[in-house]
């Protein structure tokens, strides 16, 4: 999907089309290499664990010049990450900034690049990268739309950020469930052969765990399973005879 009166992809839309968060990212490379005719190459870094990655590319020269990047913790793309501002190089031959970073990225054949930050300032901060063989490849007219693509995708990351919290903790959850059933599974076990009542089989279990040094789940696991000659269904309910 696009918008119509810019022609930029939905990028929600497209984010909840796909599979992953870094496929979504390398969709967002192919799509902003396809809105800057100039660029020669497009890469996304993102910073995981105070560590930049790059986690898409497209066009083949990104990987290099942002791992030269890394690779001196300097250059356009980490300050474009780390300030929250774009970062727009018109020639590396003049650029004095980064080291011996531009006379590598002539070496490779770039002569300009623009660098975007994606959720500037989050614990998912990131940016876009992208690099021209052209002395000023990127003039300020050309970047309204990948400036648009970026503050699209600073959304798109924070709702996949908040989709795989919800999924962490669905799993979780489930986890827990789990857990819960088979130890009631377990308790209703104990009140039938010790004709007592769930506090006083419950002790009894927790008593046994302790005395063995393992977790009471797995403890009730070992005993329905040695009970039943199979392991106990998740999610079922024991009901003990009367």
């Amino acid at each position: 999907m696009t918008d119509q009166a810019h022609g930029l992809p939905d990028v929600t839309s497209l984010l909840l089309s796909t599979d992953s968060l870094e496929q979504f990212l390398q969709m967002l490379a192919e799509r902003a290499l396809s809105m800057a005719p100039t660029a020669a190459g497009t890469g996304i870094t993102v910073e995981r664990q105070h560590r930049p990655l790059t986690v898409a590319s497209a066009g083949g020269i990104a990987p290099d010049l942002d791992e030269a990047q890394y690779g001196q913790d300097d250059g356009p793309c980490l300050e474009a990450l780390r300030t929250g501002r774009e970062v727009i190089v018109s020639d590396m031959l003049d650029e004095t900034r980064w080291g011996p970073y531009p006379a590598y990225a002539v070496a490779r054949g770039t002569r300009s690049s623009a660098s975007l930050p994606i959720a500037p300032h989050t614990d998912t901060a990131g940016a876009l990268n992208l690099y021209s063989s052209t002395v000023d490849g990127f003039m300020e007219a050309g970047l309204d739309n990948l400036r648009s693509l970026a503050a699209q995708a600073t959304g798109a990351i924070a709702l996949a950020q908040r989709l795989s919290d919800a999924q962490e903790y669905a799993t979780d959850l489930q986890t827990a469930m789990e857990s819960r059933s088979v130890i009631d599974q377990a308790v209703g076990v104990i009140m039938g052969q010790q004709r007592c009542d769930a506090d006083e089989a419950f002790r009894l279990l927790r008593m046994a765990s302790q005395r063995r040094n393992i977790k009471l789940r797995d403890l009730c696991r070992e005993m329905l399973t040695n009970i039943g000659g199979g392991p106990p269904a998740e999610g079922a309910a024991f009901r003990p005879r009367p």
